[in-house]
């Protein structure tokens, strides 16, 4: 898979260190020369450019690469990649980095963007994730679908706990994708019993209701 990568500062470099480790072909295009530090990346094509002009693009042979990502620290550059990508070289996926979560909303398919990502985002769900239990915690949206997944650790005194994954009415548009038990997924095999403590992964589309799937999953009255 051939990728290019607007943005050659920390974060840019080290998504074309994974892909490169995976063994994808990388192009990093930064306009700034300091960002330049070929030794860290030595196997990355690199280009001195301004990746939102199009002779820059065009140079990058965006038009044979498999996917962009958008990786800058300016949100306005990164949509800016994200539309000429997508408009003028039918790139089939474009990634979007979003630097501030207030502007997450413009990052969707009219700006040329597949797949969002906020880092603040991420990191916010993983400290909700971390020190709550029973609440049902919003991981990731799949962007242009209406559906997201989201997470939460199955407090004792629940209404889904101890029972079979057959027994649980998710309501509509919600289903069980798999659980986490002692660090390893667990298939949601029909008979497997829930038990508290458990992380259940879910899937919701449109049709779901979160309040709803919040009071199932919702610890139970504390013992007197």
């Amino acid at each position: 898979m051939r990728v290019v990568i607007a943005g050659a500062g920390s974060v840019g470099r080290s998504i074309a260190r994974e892909l490169l480790a995976h063994g994808h072909e990388v192009t990093l295009i930064d306009r700034h020369p300091a960002a330049m530090r070929i030794a860290s990346v030595p196997d990355a094509e690199w280009q001195l450019a301004d990746a939102c002009e199009i002779a820059s693009l065009t140079e990058a042979d965006l038009g044979s690469c498999d996917v962009v990502v958008a990786a800058t620290g300016d949100d306005k550059a990164n949509l800016g990649v994200s539309l000429l990508a997508k408009t003028e070289f039918a790139v089939p996926r474009v990634v979007a980095r979003v630097n501030n979560p207030k502007n997450e909303w413009m990052f969707d398919s009219a700006w040329g963007v597949d797949v969002p990502v906020s880092t603040p985002r991420i990191m916010t769900a993983l400290v909700e994730e971390a020190v709550t239990v029973g609440d049902l915690v919003r991981i990731f949206s799949f962007q242009g679908s209406g559906t997201s997944l989201h997470e939460v650790t199955l407090a004792p005194g629940s209404a889904v706990a101890g029972r079979t994954v057959r027994e649980v009415d998710w309501g509509p548009g919600c289903f069980l994708a798999t659980l986490i038990r002692g660090g390893e997924a667990v298939p949601p095999d029909r008979d497997e019993r829930i038990v508290a403590g458990d992380r259940l992964v879910l899937v919701l589309s449109e049709r779901a209701d979160p309040a709803a799937l919040q009071e199932l999953v919702a610890p139970g009255p504390a013992p007197r």
